[in-house]
């Protein structure tokens, strides 16, 4: 994309919409090989103490270049999912949706915030910790590869952050 040569886009987060769905469906299957679809993702987000949210790139106008899920429970949250589109990645879609979420639990008297995350996501980890997150656990063959069967299986890293 020409923006990596001239500059970042800004990105607008906000509450994903119903039409947002299929877009959302299509981030999710380009980054995790266990997919969710539009009833699926609609599902979630209409869970109890779920938030949605999407990063639009300049203008609302736009398609979603990233969303999230997350679950308030009240002291505690939890990132269900976080995905950035392909042609997205590391321009700050992530990190746009990450700070947005760390506030808004923030002002919700949240404490702690957990997620999940494949320990060879490298550019994931690389903002969790840039975000203080730290790990608390791993989840030994948690995800499954879908490269091919004779890869196995990856673990997941239980990651922590304080937010009081």
């Amino acid at each position: 994309m020409i923006w990596k040569f001239w500059r970042k886009p800004t990105f607008f987060i906000e509450p994903a919409s119903e039409g947002d769905l299929q877009a959302l469906a299509d981030i999710h299957a380009a980054g995790f090989s266990e997919t969710w679809d539009e009833d699926a993702i609609a599902g979630l987000a209409a869970s109890r103490g779920m938030i949605c949210l999407v990063a639009r790139p300049d203008s609302a106008r736009e398609e979603p270049a990233a969303f999230v899920l997350v679950r308030n429970s009240g002291e505690e949250a939890e990132i269900i999912t976080i995905a950035v589109a392909p042609q997205w990645r590391g321009c700050g879609a992530g990190r746009a949706l990450m700070d947005h979420v760390v506030r808004h639990l923030q002002a919700e008297r949240a404490q702690k915030l957990f997620l999940e995350v494949n320990e060879q996501n490298r550019a994931a980890l690389a903002l969790y910790k840039a975000l203080g997150f730290r790990q608390v656990g791993t989840r030994k063959g948690y995800y499954k590869s879908n490269a091919s069967k004779a890869a196995g299986a990856s673990n997941a890293l239980v990651m922590e952050l304080s937010l009081a």
